[in-house]
């Protein structure tokens, strides 16, 4: 087969421009495949702390935020409630939280850190199979009998938790409700999931 009258430069011309347009599109393909293999912004953020401002909310109040797909609870008790929780031992379960469930800056009384011993953060997470306890500060309802102080029931399989997430004893559950690290930010603003180390 004779190459006469072929042109060269012209086959190099082509030849470079189609590798080289070949791996455009490689790349192109590449990008997005890699891109998937990344944790979406949504992920991202269901791991990372999150800000709370506290300074709407009034004594006895709760408000509940997503950390890590699960709901936490950040409560202002009232002086009475705090009150409470120091006669509460004889029907605790864990009442001096050696579980380590806890911080060690949120293992005492009223599992909160010492400078805002009002407010308490806690994973809204029964410790038994997982449901969401019920908020019930109210004293002494039928329902719950003459020793309730005001706490968190769980309509699963009723167990109590006081209103420090100290588990009552005799219930389902076998351990305290779970205190997130956390930290201040500024005196209403609560960074959850982050305490800067802080033992």
């Amino acid at each position: 087969m004779s190459t006469d009258g072929v042109d060269n430069s012209r086959r190099r011309f082509l030849t470079a421009a189609t590798s080289v347009i070949g791996a455009v599109g490689t790349v192109g393909l590449a990008i997005p495949f890699i891109s998937s293999m990344n944790p979406s912004a949504r992920a991202k953020a269901a791991g990372a702390p999150v800000e709370v401002d506290i300074s709407k909310l009034e004594p006895g109040g709760m408000v509940t935020i997503e950390w890590r797909g699960k709901p936490v609870w950040v409560l202002r008790r009232t002086k009475e409630t705090m009150k409470n929780l120091e006669g509460m031992a004889d029907i605790l379960a864990d009442p001096d939280s050696d579980a380590t469930q806890q911080p060690a800056y949120a293992k005492n009384l009223y599992r909160s850190r010492t400078d805002s011993p009002n407010v308490v953060i806690m994973v809204g997470i029964c410790t038994h199979l997982g449901c969401s306890p019920q908020y019930r500060p109210e004293l002494a309802p039928d329902d719950l009998g003459a020793d309730w102080k005001g706490g968190f029931f769980c309509p699963c399989h009723g167990s109590k938790f006081d209103l420090a997430g100290r588990v009552y004893s005799g219930v389902p559950a076998p351990t305290n409700l779970v205190i997130p690290p956390h930290m201040y930010l500024s005196k209403s603003v609560i960074l959850v999931g982050k305490d800067g180390g802080v033992a």
